[in-house]
């Protein structure tokens, strides 16, 4: 399963309202992207499985649209740790995995510790002079299950949430997590129709739970494996223009 995450080239107890803390653990190193002077929004993308905060930087010039504001986009490394699926390798991960059948099979700590690491970068961004209703955050993969943890309970507005060729883990705990501020973000979901790594069943019943609980995702499927294509590309430029235009 190594490097079949990387797109472009080849959960703690706190209940609603609680915010995430954010000063246990060392910030995460980056990768960033500024696409003017003083930027008004940010971008924070997640990467998948055994990738790294390279792996969409290239596609940044293919997510501007017409009339853009200046943004700084922010890809993120995960760290490095033993992935027990992959018998032990150690790579890039935003958590272990045992299986991926079950949420038993997804480390409870380890999703914690990413979703913390991830939200001091939301307040980050803030001290740098960019609210969080001006900060999208986006995962692919392994890391679009981190977006989707860190999204719904964070405790301030944020601008919206991109969860690509994903799935949900502890959906049960996360509900009940969820802050309501939040409810109505605006959510983009494209997937894979061809996925063999995270079949696209999985995506989709991540985007029925969402609906379940009041949320609203706009779903897209695509004639792909797990990886990004042109349209899907094409779909996030539109969605993000109409999110931070």
């Amino acid at each position: 399963m190594k490097d079949t995450e990387s797109a472009m080239g080849r959960s703690g107890q706190s209940p609603p309202g609680e915010s995430i803390a954010t000063d246990q653990w060392p910030r995460l190193e980056t990768v960033e992207v500024t696409t003017g002077p003083d930027p008004v929004a940010a971008i924070i993308w997640l990467h998948g499985l055994g990738a790294d905060g390279h792996d969409f930087e290239s596609a940044v010039p293919q997510l501007a649209w017409p009339g853009a504001p200046a943004l700084r986009w922010v890809f993120p490394h995960a760290p490095m740790r033993a992935v027990t699926i992959n018998g032990g390798m150690q790579m890039r991960a935003w958590y272990d995995i045992l299986s991926i059948n079950s949420d038993r099979g997804h480390d409870a700590a380890g999703i914690a510790k990413s979703v913390s690491q991830v939200a001091s970068l939301v307040q980050r961004e803030q001290r740098r002079g960019i609210h969080p209703h001006r900060v999208v955050v986006a995962g692919f993969s392994q890391g679009g299950a981190i977006a989707i943890h860190l999204v719904l309970r964070y405790s301030q507005r944020l601008a919206g949430l991109i969860a690509l060729s994903t799935y949900m883990v502890h959906s049960d705990r996360l509900r009940g997590q969820a802050h309501p501020i939040n409810r109505d973000l605006p959510v983009f979901m494209g997937h894979g129709s061809m996925d063999g790594v995270v079949p696209v069943l999985m995506g989709m019943a991540a985007a029925e739970e969402l609906r379940a609980w009041g949320y609203a995702p706009e779903w897209h499927d695509y004639p792909m494996g797990h990886a990004v294509c042109p349209e899907e590309i094409a779909h996030i430029r539109a969605w993000l223009g109409k999110q931070l235009a």
